[in-house]
């Protein structure tokens, strides 16, 4: 695997690649929030890169390696720092974009970004967000963002779910047996979601909680497998 930085946003990010650029696909995988960060998602680069794809990873600001405050850190900034790293080193080819936990959204504002470039997505324990938290600084927990994200139902008009309606190509949803974070609801919604135009397959992972990278870290035979279903077809 091959480390560098990528500045952008005012900050610098430490990402990685698996494998090399090529006329294929690349893959994008995106960690979760909080104490999230690229580490665990190695073991899933090297799988795409033992199928001769082209994968990435890297810390959003304020996470693991890169720079930053995690306080200071938006939706915004977490799509806008995504593009960066796709736009510097993911060539122009189809993208495979993998999300966990908050990056679901962050998924599906770069499925809007970049349209039918991207062939394939798969969204593990994903969460959507309102309208209103997208500027909003995730903060110390107690400011405008934790207000939005604790308003019942906020979630209900995310720019996500209709970005992913649109969504035409390979689509997994992973699903741990046990999840104390993302509501039933909100699953419902974006497996309702993938489900109308979407080549759309559900990976179930019953004996799993909501950090499924950590899962796939553990358990690389199901990561395997899900890198076999994202890049079917």
């Amino acid at each position: 695997m091959d480390e560098f930085t990528v500045d952008c946003d005012g900050e610098r990010l430490s990402a990685v690649r698996a494998g090399g650029p090529g006329a294929g696909a690349t893959a994008v995988l995106l960690h979760g929030a909080g104490t999230g960060s690229k580490e665990p998602l190695l073991p899933l680069l090297s799988a795409f890169a033992e199928q001769d794809c082209d994968a990435l990873a890297f810390d959003f600001s304020g996470h693991g390696r890169s720079t930053g405050h995690l306080s200071e850190l938006s939706l915004r900034r977490r799509f806008e720092q995504a593009v960066a790293v796709i736009d510097a080193h993911a060539g122009g080819g189809p993208l495979v974009l993998a999300g966990f936990s908050m990056s679901g959204q962050t998924v599906a504002d770069l499925v809007r970004h970049y349209g039918r470039r991207v062939v394939s997505v798969g969204l593990g324990a994903p969460g959507v967000f309102a309208a209103a938290a997208w500027d909003e600084p995730f903060g110390d927990g107690t400011g405008a963002f934790t207000k939005v994200l604790r308003t019942p139902g906020s979630w209900r008009d995310s720019p996500a779910l209709p970005a992913l309606r649109g969504f035409a190509g390979r689509a997994v949803l992973m699903t741990p047996g046990t999840d104390t974070v993302i509501p039933a609801e909100v699953t419902k919604a974006i497996e309702e979601a993938l489900c109308t135009r979407a080549r759309y397959s559900r990976l179930e992972l019953p004996s799993a909680q909501h950090k499924l990278g950590l899962w796939f870290r553990d358990h690389p035979e199901d990561g395997r497998r899900l890198v076999t279903e994202l890049l079917a077809g």
